[in-house]
């Protein structure tokens, strides 16, 4: 009897870690897509200073994803699962990390840093599901930010506005950028 319920409590526990790693890898998968869709409604609502953010977006991903794709078809990789032979470099993950890149970018730090940390959680949904290793993310993540950095202006606030303390008082700035 011992014997029945171990193997029954090692099936449940087995399905459970399946049904995560489905959850984890559908997550990815979204994300993939989800990361430049922001992007997307950041350059449309954002674009007021002249440097057509939508365009640089455009230029972005799609240079990720034909330098990416190009990189498969050369590299001939097998997949970790063996399903095909185009591992490297990770499509999702040039994908999220051109996404994240243009938001970085565009945006700064504070909203660079949660955009990073989605895309390199759609890396290691690509390793835990087995059909990449860390080379292949590494080079997606570096094809997608690499292209955010060569198509992508910082986006440039026209108001600045200081706060300074001096041994007279206060003094407050407001600067406009031409």
């Amino acid at each position: 009897m011992k014997k029945i319920t171990f193997l029954f409590l090692f099936i449940c526990q087995t399905n459970h870690l399946d049904a995560q790693n489905r959850d984890i890898t559908s997550a990815g998968d979204i994300l993939q897509f989800a990361i430049p869709a922001t992007a997307l409604t950041s350059a449309l609502i954002y674009n007021d200073d002249g440097t057509k953010p939508a365009l640089q977006l455009t230029l972005t991903y799609f240079t990720g994803c034909a330098i990416q794709q190009s990189l498969k078809r050369i590299v001939l990789k097998p997949r970790p699962d063996c399903s095909d032979n185009y591992s490297f470099p990770s499509g999702h993950t040039t994908s999220a990390f051109a996404g994240a890149a243009f938001i970085q970018r565009r945006h700064g730090w504070q909203y660079g840093i949660p955009s990073y940390v989605l895309a390199s959680f759609v890396g290691y949904s690509r390793i835990q599901a087995k059909k990449h290793d860390g080379w292949d993310v590494l080079a997606g993540a570096t094809i997608g930010t690499g292209t955010a950095y060569i198509f992508t202006k910082p986006y440039q606030k026209k108001i600045q506005v200081g706060f300074d303390k001096d041994p007279n008082g206060y003094q407050i700035g407001l600067t406009y950028i031409f």
